[in-house]
């Protein structure tokens, strides 16, 4: 009688894995050179056809100029950390605006109506209003009003801020405010009617459903799109040096360009808000479409 077969299938199997793993790397080594290929060959085009270009010297000169860059970049780069504090102070405020006026517009009690009705004025009002504008009348309007001397000579508002650093941050909170506002709201709204009724099954009132069931939920959802806003809200402190704000990095930048009639400065101050605004981005990338997806 002779001795059976079976062995052939079990020794099959392996080696039908290991064809298919080396021919997924093969794919995957196939693709990346594919891609640097491409990229060799887009990215030589275009610096090709930017370095022969006959005007390339002129604009290297006024925007690339490393002499003018190296005795610049010092001086914007300190100018920047008033950016950066503005930065971090308004967005608390924001945060803070934002989800209190995302809160009154959400809850439903009748006595809540003159506040939601102020909290939609503020939303549509803000939002609709170019934020460059809204700099400008805050920070020409508020000293205005605060410097203003009725006929007795006395001035009954004079308590109120004058500094344009202040004045511009201001501007931007309740700019930016708006559009959080509605960020939070939308975050509320999309949590489920189920949540709130289990959190009333086992014997929280409303506010305590909202507070400990519902707004956590929201804030965790609604965190790149507020990732988002705050990289806008970065660059647009750049706005305050439009009232005045002379230590801001871009006014620091645009005062040494107008020294050198060189534009590298300009370009020095876009690079640190690059700086900023290029790890959020990817931190917005790796939270939004990896770190949040359930």
């Amino acid at each position: 009688m002779s001795e059976p077969t079976g062995t052939a299938p079990a020794e099959a199997g392996p080696d039908r894995r290991a064809e298919r793993a080396a021919a997924r790397r093969a794919r995957t080594l196939r693709g990346q050179g594919i891609a640097a290929a491409s990229t060799i060959v887009v990215l030589g085009g275009l610096a090709a056809l930017t370095l022969t270009r006959p005007g390339w010297p002129v604009f290297r000169d006024s925007f690339f100029d490393l002499e003018q860059f190296g005795d610049s970049f010092p001086r914007i780069a300190e100018a920047f950390w008033l950016d950066i504090r503005v930065f971090m102070i308004v967005e608390v405020v924001v945060l803070v605006l934002g989800l209190a006026v995302a809160l009154v517009r959400t809850v439903k009690a009748p006595a809540m109506f003159p506040l939601r009705i102020l909290a939609v004025v503020y939303t549509d009002v803000f939002r609709g209003i170019p934020t460059v504008l809204l700099v400008y009348l805050v920070g020409f309007g508020v000293p205005a009003i605060a410097l203003g001397e009725t006929e007795s000579g006395s001035r009954p508002l004079d308590w109120l801020p004058t500094e344009p650093v202040v004045l511009g941050g201001i501007a931007l909170a309740l700019s930016y405010g708006a559009y959080v506002a509605e960020v939070y709201r939308a975050g509320i709204n999309s949590i489920h009617r189920g949540q709130r009724d289990a959190a009333l099954a086992v014997g929280l009132t409303e506010r305590q459903a909202l507070r400990h069931v519902i707004v956590p939920q929201a804030v965790r959802r609604v965190g790149p799109p507020l990732l988002n806003d705050f990289i806008a809200l970065q660059k647009d402190v750049a706005l305050i040096a439009i009232i005045g704000v002379t230590g801001e990095a871009f006014r620091v930048a645009q005062t040494e360009t107008a020294a050198s009639f060189n534009y590298t400065p300009l370009v020095a101050a876009a690079l640190l808000y690059l700086c900023i605004t290029i790890p959020l981005a990817r931190l917005l990338d790796r939270y939004g479409l990896g770190g949040q997806t359930r």
